[in-house]
């Protein structure tokens, strides 16, 4: 069964139900993998590694949105200097390799040309399945990167390639992209967090 499996009459009705499919998909977030994820983040960032992401359409926007969170907000009172790059915000790049090469290789070769062992790598694709996000995640995991993927559906290759999954068990891509954009906003906040004082927590905004 797939959400809307129904016509809504009002949008309160919808929204309730919306949002009810949201929790359940939020709740449904296997915690273990997502504790591996902030361990891949935080020995990343501790030894000056390098984090890339990327995705497609509104998983585009969680990707450069996530430079900003784990990148300007995550170095504000931790000591951190976090590397993080978003292989979607250089348009001329992008659409250059997609008209000279091919589409499919947007994101491996920028990584190619810049990413090294040791780096990291998140992916963001509702379908786990897009050509160039599977490409990237094979790149990467040929030439030393770690892997951390987001996904949906059914988790497409990408899921079964990267090293940790962060899988939601949704069918409808806003919940899907919501959840995304909330374990990004988790993962950042709580390795902020965790190097700074409890009075210091209470004392900012997150």
């Amino acid at each position: 069964m797939t959400f809307p499996d129904k016509k809504f009459s009002d949008i309160g009705s919808y929204a309730d139900a919306y949002f009810a499919e949201w929790r359940k998909a939020a709740a449904g977030v296997d915690r273990a993998k997502l504790a591996e994820a902030a361990e891949i983040l935080a020995r990343l960032h501790e030894r000056g590694g390098t984090l890339w992401v990327c995705g497609n359409g509104g998983s585009a926007a969680i990707a450069n949105h996530l430079v900003a969170d784990h990148g300007k907000l995550l170095a504000q009172d931790t000591g951190l200097l976090p590397h993080v790059h978003s292989l979607t915000a250089n348009i001329p790049v992008i659409t250059a390799i997609a008209n000279d090469i091919d589409y499919a290789e947007v994101f491996s070769r920028q990584l190619s040309l810049n990413a090294e062992a040791g780096d990291a790598l998140i992916t963001v694709s509702s379908s786990g399945d897009s050509e160039n996000v599977v490409r990237a995640v094979q790149w990467a995991k040929d030439n030393g990167l770690e892997v951390i993927s987001m996904t949906g559906f059914s988790g497409g290759r990408s899921a079964g390639l990267a090293d940790v999954n962060l899988h939601v068990d949704a069918d409808n891509y806003g919940v899907i992209e919501d959840t995304h954009q909330a374990l990004m906003h988790i993962l950042g906040q709580y390795l902020r967090q965790g190097r700074m004082s409890g009075e210091l927590v209470r004392d900012r905004k997150f």
